[in-house]
């Protein structure tokens, strides 16, 4: 009887934790002909979540089918529901809807992140969001149906609630949006609203003016220091009792780990994170590794953690793919390491930020800026091409660091 390795989630810590896995089992030859690798996923295909604030999201995935059966990776579609970590067997539920039970010998949990949704009133009924490409799809539908409105500030003004790096990348791609949309001539108003002081309160002091500056350049508001505490469809209302008229409310509050990371772990980070080994196995949870968003480990030897960030999800899979793999061979498994980090934050028409380090030292800025980071979303964070030797070198994680 084959042994089984179940991948959950096709994100980038999902999908380079397949082509990990795949790498070893390949080296191992015939020692590893009765092992099986199936990823789960609810569609074939990687949506490329980190360019969901720019235009046209619907066309911001690619297929993995090719991918997977280039390194002999089965695949499943349907949603994981619950994982029974002491029977080693999870619960699906496919489109049909039909469940299944799938057993496995090793599991990697890459099942990612969502958006933080606070009960905030109205905030599921009238805000939108970048989150997947489904929600970013119905922000720009909505924007196109607004533009066969009677011009006015209300319907050419949109609230982006939530000052983080994600705010702040929709927020400076909207004029050019919707001035697409909208007209060359419309007024366009964006203002982003945050309970923080600061703008990119997470990013630091070194990108904070080229922020400003760009927030600057594009006409940006900053209404900052209160918090939405409800929203309508005539726009949001903050803590201080200021009312912000916008026909467009864009929500950026923050993510949280999957729901599914508590079923693996009680030892949970603040943001839903669990606390995994060195090597990404979750020690409560024989058989279990989990990476990516939902996986909280150091980075570093100085103390850094990963973020939720496609750049840690990627390098992260490898190391949780080699190490479901070889752990299941009787080999010795990989102590996640990622020293090196970058920063590119896409601040629109006037241009990216491109930094290095935890400090964020500033390398690139404006042009510069911007091609380093057209590079990082349409080439760099994209799988590898569907061969088997590209695919399988696309799993090494210690040739993350050249």
């Amino acid at each position: 009887m084959s042994q089984k390795i179940l991948i959950v989630g096709a994100g980038f810590a999902g999908v380079w934790g397949a082509l990990g896995a795949a790498r070893v089992l390949d080296r191992a030859g015939a020692t590893a002909r009765d092992i099986d690798i199936t990823l789960i996923s609810p569609k074939p295909e990687l949506q490329i979540r980190p360019r969901m604030y720019e235009s046209e999201p619907h066309l911001m995935f690619a297929p993995l089918l090719p991918l997977l059966g280039a390194v002999g990776v089965n695949y499943v579609e349907g949603s994981v529901d619950e994982i029974a970590v002491r029977d080693k067997t999870v619960r699906m539920t496919a489109a049909s809807g039909e469940t299944r039970t799938l057993s496995y010998d090793r599991l990697l949990l890459t099942s990612g992140s969502e958006l933080s949704r606070p009960s905030i009133p109205g905030l599921t009924e009238y805000a939108f969001s970048v989150d997947c490409m489904e929600d970013a799809s119905a922000l720009e539908e909505h924007l196109e149906e607004l533009a066969k409105l009677q011009d006015s500030s209300a319907r050419n003004t949109v609230a982006v609630v939530g000052c983080g790096f994600t705010g702040i990348e929709i927020a400076t791609e909207l004029p050019k949006r919707m001035r697409a949309i909208f007209g060359p001539d419309a007024a366009i108003k964006v203002i982003v609203v945050g309970s923080q002081a600061d703008i990119g309160p997470d990013l630091g002091p070194n990108p904070r003016p080229f922020v400003a500056e760009a927030f600057g350049s594009l006409g940006i508001e900053a209404v900052l220091g209160s918090s939405v505490v409800s929203v309508d469809a005539s726009g949001v209302r903050t803590a201080s009792g200021a009312h912000i008229e916008a026909h467009t409310v864009v929500w950026a509050g923050g993510m949280r780990a999957s729901t599914l990371a508590a079923q693996v772990s009680s030892r949970l980070d603040p943001l839903g994170r669990v606390e995994v080994a060195p090597d990404l196995r979750v020690e409560e949870a024989p058989g279990v590794f989990v990476a990516g968003d939902v996986a909280r480990v150091r980075s570093d030897d100085e103390g850094h953690y990963a973020l939720m960030s496609c750049q840690h999800a990627m390098v992260m899979g490898k190391f949780g793919g080699h190490n479901v793999a070889a752990d299941l061979l009787g080999a010795s498994t990989l102590a996640y390491s990622q020293p090196f980090y970058a920063t590119c934050l896409d601040l629109g028409e006037w241009g990216a930020i491109y930094s290095e380090g935890w400090d964020r030292q500033i390398k690139l800025t404006h042009a510069e800026g911007k091609a380093r980071k057209q590079m990082i979303n349409t080439q760099w964070i994209y799988p590898p091409a569907p061969n088997h030797a590209d695919a399988l070198a696309a799993g090494d994680p210690l040739a993350s660091f050249g």
